[in-house]
């Protein structure tokens, strides 16, 4: 619990001095009852009849009295709400290594599957976009609220060869900011990125260098979720593009697909290991404040997307809750009165 305006906690200085300001109005209360020579005077005077419920009422109020106080110096909780999120891209590698069998019966088929089914579980005015990524990425579905558009989408899908991740996440974000270009400077080996021909100078995307940065994971109008069962062979640096997403403030949420230790793939007469590279997938959810997640089966897949579905749809956040502390004020006022007035016949 923070409050907003914590300064103006010191107004509960005025608690100790309306309950010390109490207690010397029962002693002349009492003082004043020992003038009355009937017993039953006295004891009507000093209220004795009702005992220590004559205290209720101006308890409750005193309580109601602290909690306003509170309240006027704004407090603000981390509390678990509805997400405000309205848009989610699917970006899913397509790369010919989805074939394996280790995860039954494919990778692939298990990965459109559970894509299906989180689809189906997400509320319906959440657009859904989707991206296939291989030796180069590409936008096959335009978010949309339509799930029979997405899950064509998704069945269409066909196996190429490479594995671009950094390009899925790029063309992810030109989706949800079509009117700005990201241009990353380095492949994942490390050598500088070519850039684009046939561009005129005027034409070609200048950096803005004052345009601030937004924190990482403070963009809750859309996420990212990338797919993927191995590793970067060709396109821009996944590391690159997920400092890129995380100057836009996009969480990325990783999914590797596959057994940790890889698995021997036939390719025209090849075989070759395919294996995950969980670094780079764990920094890129690292870095843009996602979460990275391992699936080496059809289940744990599903219950990956399970998860990211129970997050996506309520999230933690900090907000203020100065209407509950008023609103839980006002209802020990209310009792405070209405108890003094049933028992005593006067308000507190």
């Amino acid at each position: 619990m923070t409050f907003i305006w914590p300064t103006l906690l010191w107004l509960l200085l005025i608690v100790p001095v309306i309950v010390a300001l109490y207690i010397l109005m029962l002693r002349r209360k009492n003082k004043a009852a020992l003038r009355y020579a009937s017993l039953s005077m006295v004891r009507q005077a000093m209220g004795a009849g009702a005992g220590v419920r004559r205290h209720v009422p101006p308890i409750l109020f005193l309580m109601a009295l602290t909690i306003m106080i509170a309240a006027i110096a704004r407090p603000a909780a981390v509390v678990t709400l509805p997400s405000q999120r309205s848009t989610v891209i699917l970006a899913m590698d397509v790369s010919g290594s989805m074939r394996a069998e280790d995860v039954q019966p494919s990778r692939f088929v298990a990965a459109q599957t559970a894509a299906k089914a989180f689809i189906a579980d997400q509320p319906k005015d959440t657009r859904i976009g989707i991206v296939a990524f291989a030796a180069t990425a590409l936008l096959v579905q335009a978010p949309t609220h339509n799930r029979e558009e997405l899950n064509a989408a998704i069945d269409r899908f066909q196996t190429q060869r490479g594995t671009a991740i950094g390009s899925g996440v790029l063309v992810s974000l030109q989706t949800l900011f079509p009117t700005e270009s990201f241009e990353p400077s380095r492949a994942p080996d490390g050598r500088p990125m070519e850039r684009r021909r046939g561009m005129s100078l005027d034409d070609a995307p200048k950096a803005d260098a004052e345009k601030k940065a937004a924190a990482p994971g403070s963009y809750q109008s859309a996420v990212i979720i990338l797919l993927t069962d191995g590793q970067a062979t060709t396109g821009p640096d996944p590391l690159e593009t997920a400092r890129i997403a995380a100057d836009k403030g996009v969480r990325v949420y990783t999914v590797g697909v596959g057994s940790k230790e890889g698995t021997l793939l036939g390719y025209e007469g090849r075989s070759m290991r395919v294996q995950l590279d969980e670094e780079t997938l764990q920094t890129m959810a690292d870095l843009t404040h996602g979460q990275y997640f391992r699936a080496e089966s059809a289940a744990d897949l599903k219950k990956v997307y399970d998860a990211m579905n129970t997050q996506l749809i309520m999230e933690k956040a900090k907000t203020e809750v100065t209407a509950a502390f008023s609103a839980v004020a006002a209802v020990l006022a209310l009792i405070s009165v209405a108890l003094s007035m049933l028992w005593f016949n006067r308000i507190i």
